[in-house]
């Protein structure tokens, strides 16, 4: 089993439109509603490739109820820590070409809530074999809180993935995270280095075991003890690219627990990464597209 913990849950709400254009009224053609945050989505992911997983979050009010009932109906095994602030909305107008996301701040929680989403984690990681800290942080959270659910799991003997930024991927990096992912522009955000894989190698230096950085449509970079790649895609994928981050994610988890080669978790991540993109809303894979790309994504030395 992996567990994921989201410490800014969102209902995700997408409208699909012909096209956006800025200023104008539009036809929205269809609309989606689904638990969001980006550890809900390495869940979801997860699910639905077969893989155990747990989701476990804070959630509060009438989205927060409507995030519950989403997990339910789904399928996907939920821990959630009802709290008293609003869960938050993320909407993604998505069209042909693109997709435009618009990202509601998540309430602030004060300090007991958040040891109490601790202990919660402490006590469902008994018998996970990796878990997950995925995504950005409310208002007013700890800047260590993704830092601190390394510290659980790693005292309950299980490694961690770590999909964040700023201050929070930091000290991520130096509590020891198994992996850490940001994207280029997270990874300039908090080192000064314009190589990416020099910046990866920083990250490395202040603690964190291996770092995969996002390139977007042109793959990942990994940096790790065992060596340096690059993954590529065989061919582009249009669409919709807000979950192609969490598929990855959920990849490299299962990567971890299957203790596979890193070039065999880096062809596995951008195949699921780019599937991803090919689904209208995030937390999904196109499974049959996934092993398409799968034998073709190029993974070279760097």
């Amino acid at each position: 089993m992996i567990v994921t913990v989201t410490p800014n849950p969102a209902l995700d709400v997408s409208y699909r439109v012909d096209r956006l254009v800025h200023g104008s009224a539009h036809r929205v053609r269809s609309v989606r509603e689904r638990a969001g945050g980006k550890g809900f989505n390495v869940s979801r992911v997860l699910h639905e490739r077969g893989v155990g997983t747990l989701a476990v979050g804070p959630v509060g009010g009438v989205l927060g109820e409507s995030l519950r009932a989403d997990l339910v109906a789904s399928g996907v095994p939920h821990a959630l820590l009802e709290v008293a602030a609003p869960t938050r909305m993320t909407v993604a107008v998505v069209d042909d070409e693109d997709a435009t996301l618009f990202n509601e701040a998540g309430a602030a929680l004060p300090d007991t809530e958040w040891d109490r989403l601790l202990d919660l984690v402490r006590s469902r990681l008994a018998g996970a074999r990796a878990a997950v800290c995925s995504g950005s942080l409310p208002r007013g959270a700890p800047p260590d809180l993704c830092a601190r659910v390394v510290a659980v799991a790693r005292g309950a003997g299980v490694p961690v993935v770590v999909d964040t930024s700023g201050p929070a991927l930091l000290a991520a990096a130096r509590a020891g995270a198994d992996v850490v992912k940001p994207n280029a522009a997270e990874l300039r955000e908090v080192v000064a280095a314009d190589d990416p894989v020099a910046g990866a190698e920083a990250l490395r230096a202040m603690g964190a075991r291996a770092v995969v950085l996002s390139l977007g449509p042109d793959g990942l970079v990994a940096v790790t003890e065992e060596g340096r790649w690059r993954a590529a895609p065989p061919f582009p994928v249009r669409g919709n690219p807000t979950g192609a981050g969490d598929a990855a994610v959920a990849a490299l988890a299962n990567g971890l627990v299957e203790r596979s080669p890193w070039p065999a978790r880096l062809r596995a991540a951008v195949a699921w990464s780019a599937a991803a993109v090919a689904v209208p809303v995030a937390g999904s894979v196109d499974a049959a597209l996934a092993r398409d790309l799968h034998d073709g994504v190029v993974v070279e030395p760097v």
